[in-house]
């Protein structure tokens, strides 16, 4: 349709989150792509292609399908119709999430407790819209916020109240005083979003120490704490990983999102949420948070695609249902590119203090974090969409403005850097262009 044609509805006469910048944010994104195929793009946090195999798509689903048959005992009819007709709405590799959750993060949890989804998204979609029981309700989220959190709470109309980040990864005192100021205001906090693993977009991550206290501060508060863990495997030191919330979680305060397009594929778009809370029903009957979720997910997407999920079920077969032990080399891989995008900055925004006739590219700073995809660099201007896209045009390079996880209007001077889907050759040009980028713009600015 033409700007010139008649249009049959307006935004107004839709849903008000259709006209929300929260929504319009990732489809701008992937659009800029396009629009500049050839510039070099550290803004997609998207997996390493080169990984990708499409033979070990097809040995994973035979390798679930002899599980199918083997392990678990279906005759070859019962376990032709489990793959290729509707399935079970909770899924049917609940057993090996579970197993899995244990093998790495130390998590006991009841299969049952388990619903399988269509990608982490729809995991968060299906957690907010059971939370949201009326117009009193908030979410709280760390902000900056993964912008799909964001744009999920606005179709459920859940109100999204910022909880300051910083260098802890979640500033609890913060999230006391907003807990305490909502329910000031009438209102009633149903839970926290936090990433608190390399999180996207700040890289931050919380301290065991920080995370205790925080199960400590949900259960004071009687809070629930959304866990969202799509990076937790790829730390880039080769000590310990820090527990889960959900490890820790001895009083059922945590709802575990979990997603496998990091650690498997992405095009499978298998996730799933680990919603052990217990729900008193009708008549008395009392089950998990899980059940709830599996009755929304019925009227949505109604089961996530069964192939999809044998795909996922048999790479963790493989691997002993370890993803640390299949994501060997991509971790590898992460973790060099990490350290090379760190490096490259460094090298190339030196700290000038003695030259003031040059460009004050010393206010350029940028986060180091331990692991995960992503650093945040800090300039000395107000980072939007429109120098996003002369930056594509002129310069072949792209990346994210950070005003996108922020839920409001005022200017951020930030943007985000991804090193999960290119090479370190690529991370040099796409440096070079940026460090051309920044100066110019100091020049232009001062000038």
């Amino acid at each position: 349709m033409s700007a010139a044609e008649p249009a049959d509805l307006t935004v107004a006469d839709l849903h008000p989150a259709l006209g929300d910048p929260a929504l319009t944010s990732m489809n701008f994104l992937n659009e800029v792509s396009e629009r500049y195929p050839a510039a070099v793009s550290l803004a997609a946090g998207r997996p390493y292609e080169e990984f990708f195999d499409l033979a070990a798509v097809h040995r994973h689903l035979d390798t679930f399908h002899r599980h199918l048959v083997d392990d678990l005992g279906h005759r070859p009819e019962q376990a032709r119709r489990l793959l290729l007709q509707y399935g079970r709405t909770k899924g049917i590799v609940h057993h090996l999430i579970a197993r899995n959750l244990a093998v790495d993060e130390g998590i006991t949890v009841d299969p049952e407790d388990v619903v399988v989804t269509v990608g982490c998204q729809e995991a968060m979609f299906l957690v907010l819209r059971a939370l949201r029981a009326g117009p009193a309700d908030v979410l709280l989220a760390v902000a900056p916020t993964y912008v799909g959190l964001t744009g999920a709470a606005r179709l459920v109309d859940l109100p999204v109240w910022p909880v300051a980040g910083g260098s802890a990864g979640v500033d609890l005192a913060d999230l006391a005083a907003q807990v305490h100021r909502a329910r000031a205001a009438g209102l009633r906090p149903r839970a926290c979003y936090l990433m608190p693993d390399f999180a996207n977009p700040s890289g931050v991550s919380i301290d065991s120490a920080h995370r205790q206290r925080l199960l400590d501060l949900a259960t004071q508060e009687d809070l629930l704490l959304l866990e969202d863990n799509p990076y937790g495997l790829f730390h880039s030191d080769d000590g310990p990983r820090p527990p889960t919330l959900k490890a820790l979680d001895t009083g059922r305060r945590v709802v575990y999102l979990g997603s496998f397009a990091k650690t498997v594929l992405p095009g499978a778009r298998v996730g799933y949420v680990v919603a052990d809370q217990r729900v008193a029903g009708p008549g008395g009957r009392v089950g998990p948070l899980a059940d709830q979720l599996a009755m929304i997910k019925s009227m949505v997407t109604v089961n996530t695609s069964p192939l999809a999920q044998a795909v996922i079920g048999g790479r963790l077969l493989e691997h002993g249902c370890s993803l640390v032990a299949a994501n060997t080399r991509e971790r590898s891989a992460y973790t060099r590119n990490l350290r090379h995008l760190v490096a490259g900055l460094a090298r190339r925004f030196p700290a000038l203090p003695d030259q003031p006739d040059l460009p004050d590219r010393s206010a350029v700073r940028w986060t180091v974090p331990a692991g995960g995809f992503f650093v945040v660099v800090t300039v000395p201007f107000p980072v939007d969409d429109a120098l996003l896209d002369r930056s594509g045009r002129d310069y072949g390079v792209l990346w994210t403005p950070m005003a996108h996880f922020y839920d409001d209007t005022a200017p951020v001077h930030a943007l985000r850097l991804s090193v999960s889907a290119v090479t370190p050759e690529q991370i040099d040009v796409g440096l070079d262009r940026l460090a051309a980028l920044i100066t110019d713009e100091v020049t232009r600015r001062a000038g």
